[in-house]
């Protein structure tokens, strides 16, 4: 088992937690850990890679299912370049949607809060009054 990790040492050279690892073995992301006698997990030393891919991924806003085909394409000989960028494509489509999404929020809180002095009793909050008006022919939010 020269080289292998104990769980611990791949949660700090992967720079997750325990509980991370734990979380992507039972989600399949990662495979079954080999056992030494006295029953601790140990890894190949690639796991690390393996779990740094994964966050990477997951900090770009990828799901656990879309990084999961990504490992099984990098897998695969037989895959192509091409499927990658296309899911590639299809994140970044999401990602400007969600910028909309949020672009849109954002402008309706800025519209709600340049309504409000912030002064007196709560009786007649712009925001409050704001939030409770049924606008859903003008905001989806």
């Amino acid at each position: 088992m020269l080289n292998s990790l104990t769980i611990g040492r791949l949660a700090k050279k992967a720079e997750v937690s325990i509980d991370s690892i734990r979380f992507y073995e039972r989600k399949g992301l990662l495979a079954e850990p080999l056992r030494t006698e006295s029953n601790y997990r140990v890894y190949p030393l690639e796991t690390a890679v393996r779990l740094r891919f994964i966050k990477k991924a997951q900090n770009l806003g990828f799901s656990l299912n879309e990084i999961q085909e990504l490992l099984e394409l990098q897998q695969n000989p037989a895959a192509r370049k091409s499927e990658v960028k296309a899911k590639t494509a299809e994140k970044i489509k999401a990602i400007h949607l969600k910028i909309q999404d949020l672009s849109q929020m954002l402008g309706v809180l800025e519209h709600l809060s340049a309504a409000c002095d912030g002064l007196g009793s709560i009786d007649k909050c712009p925001i409050l009054e704001g939030l409770a008006t049924d606008d859903s022919q003008k905001c989806h939010h």
